[in-house]
């Protein structure tokens, strides 16, 4: 059984603007390798750290939503990740109609 997760990244793009993209594609690509279905991807632009924890001030953010099966590493670019797991979606039943009298 497939389990929905949403990562949050936040990559390391320092000096690397223009191949965010090209980073994105890849994690994405690296998802798909093993075995996740993506449902979703929200790139959330440039950010700069509310406090410096490490050797970046700031990074590029970018949410996942997919399904797994398995656990996965993921691209050494990748500075921060954080997972957390979805509850599985559920189709809202139809309304109900009236009776026409």
């Amino acid at each position: 059984m497939n389990r929905r997760y949403e990562a949050l990244l936040v990559l390391n793009a320092q000096g690397k603007e223009d191949t965010v993209r090209e980073i994105i594609e890849r994690l994405e690509s690296e998802f798909q390798k093993e075995g996740a279905q993506i449902e979703q991807v929200q790139k959330m632009d440039k950010r700069h750290f509310s406090y410096v924890a490490g050797a970046l001030d700031s990074g590029y953010y970018v949410n996942f939503v997919f399904k797994l099966r398995a656990k996965f590493k993921l691209d050494p670019e990748v500075y921060r990740q954080s997972y957390e797991r979805l509850p599985e979606k559920r189709e809202k039943p139809a309304k109900k109609m009236a009776k026409a009298k």
